[in-house]
Order: structure tokens, then sequence, then C-alpha cells
């Protein structure tokens, strides 16, 4: 079950990088909405992060955790923001891919 909060708490750091992103292309009021979202979403990640790391060793969660809000947030670049797409960058997020699900599985 933890994992399953982990995973969720790392979709919540997804949010409020995104939502930082949407406030720096907005002005007034609606950056103001988006701020909002991030200070939320960020309470929801850190609140879920610690629940998880009640029964994950807090390396691997903070690692997990952080992993899966770095390939969200580089998509969410990619797809929302318009970021350049190259080799590198795709390979690079491969191997972060591959090093989450390997810590996943020799984790206890």
């Amino acid at each position: 079950m933890n994992w399953i909060l982990l995973t969720i708490a790392g979709l919540f750091e997804v949010a409020f990088a995104f939502c930082l992103g949407k406030a720096k292309e907005t002005a007034g009021n609606e950056m103001y909405l988006w701020y909002a979202g991030f200070v939320i979403t960020l309470v929801m990640s850190m609140g879920l992060l610690i629940k998880a790391t009640q029964t994950i060793p807090i390396g691997t969660a903070y690692a997990v955790w952080t992993g899966i809000g770095a390939v969200g947030t580089v998509l969410a670049g990619i797809f929302v923001f318009k970021e350049p797409v190259t080799f590198l960058r795709l390979f690079f997020l491969t191997t972060l891919i591959v090093s989450l699900v390997g810590l996943k599985a020799v984790s206890h």
C-alpha cells in the first residue's frame, strides 16, 4: 500500500512543478491561483511521502519520489511546455526509469 502512496506522492510532485511552470507563464490573479495549486500539491506530496517512509526505507523512498517527479516533469515539459526532445534527453530519461524499477525490485 505504501508503494502506491509513494507513487501518488511522486505524481503530486509533478503537479507542483507543473503549477510552477504555469505560474511563470501567467500574471495577475491567474498566477496566484497557480501558486495556490503549487502549495496544495506540495503539501499533498510531502504528506504522502512522510506516510510512505513509515515502511519504505527513506533512501529508497526519496529516490523513487524524486525520480517519479523528475520523469514526470520532463515529460510535462516536453508535452505541455514544448521543451526540446533529443536523443540524449530520452536516453537519460530511460536510464532513470530503469533505475527506479531496479530500486523497487531490490527494496524490502
